[in-house]
């Protein structure tokens, strides 16, 4: 699956209606950024299970300001709508890998149950 634009409109759709969401945000202006970019378009080349998103800091202030991104670029993980993993800064393919892996192999009835846990 290709990386797909994602904007403040269309970023909780996207991050529910989907199983697993990595979200990168970025901006034009950001070198770590396009550093980072051929990397995550890597990714959602070799995992076609995963969306990949981008959003355009700049041109979305809405969610970045909602999901309190404050240095650029920031990856987020979802699975399942939910928060699993959130990090700034440029990964490389590896450690990106690794995230993926890892989302995948979570065990979201546990994960579940924790959150409701804290919320209680």
């Amino acid at each position: 699956m290709a990386t797909v634009d994602i904007t403040d409109a269309t970023f909780e759709k996207t991050v529910s209606d989907s199983e697993i969401v990595l979200v990168d945000f970025w901006a034009t202006w950001c070198p770590p950024c396009k550093m980072f970019g051929p990397v995550f378009e890597a990714s959602s080349d070799k995992n076609t299970d995963i969306v990949h998103a981008k959003v355009d800091t700049d041109a979305n202030p809405g969610i970045s300001s909602a999901a309190q991104v404050t240095s650029i670029p920031t990856l987020m993980a979802f699975r399942d709508g939910v928060l699993v993993f959130r990090q700034a800064g440029a990964l490389p393919a590896k450690g990106l890998a690794e995230v993926v892996e890892a989302v995948r192999g979570l065990d979201m009835e546990v994960v579940k149950k924790d959150l409701a846990a804290q919320q209680n």
